[in-house]
């Protein structure tokens, strides 16, 4: 069974990089552009490991990962943002995100935590 990764972004194109590199590693992929979108896909398919950016319009990343937490207290939340507000970092890694990248990230440091902190489900 593979993995599952939920991609919550409302950049269009992060989104579908992330999403093909993701692919591209043998995971399942989702992804959201809001948050709203995202809880959906955490209810409907039980994601393994969320990428979550903290600056999205409407419901902003520390509100999503508040949610994520009621439907799933275990999730395992990477955030993603453009800002270095460290409060706001602070406030997610409380609720549990395991770790933080600053945008632009390297791809390559991205793809190395997700193999690190996702359970190995691919053969």
């Amino acid at each position: 069974m593979k993995a599952k990764i939920l991609i919550v972004d409302d950049q269009f194109g992060i989104r579908i990089l992330l999403n093909e590199v993701f692919q591209k590693e043998g995971y399942n992929t989702y992804q959201a552009a809001n948050g709203l979108q995202a809880l959906d896909v955490v209810k409907k398919h039980d994601p393994d490991l969320v990428l979550l950016d903290m600056k999205i319009p409407g419901m902003d990343g520390l509100e999503i990962l508040k949610r994520m937490r009621v439907l799933d207290k275990d999730i395992r939340v990477i955030i993603m943002t453009a800002y270095g507000e460290l409060d706001m970092i602070q406030e997610a890694k409380e609720l549990g995100a395991i770790m933080h990248f600053a945008k632009p990230f390297d791809i390559d440091d991205i793809r190395a935590a997700v193999k690190k902190h996702l359970p190995q489900k691919i053969n």
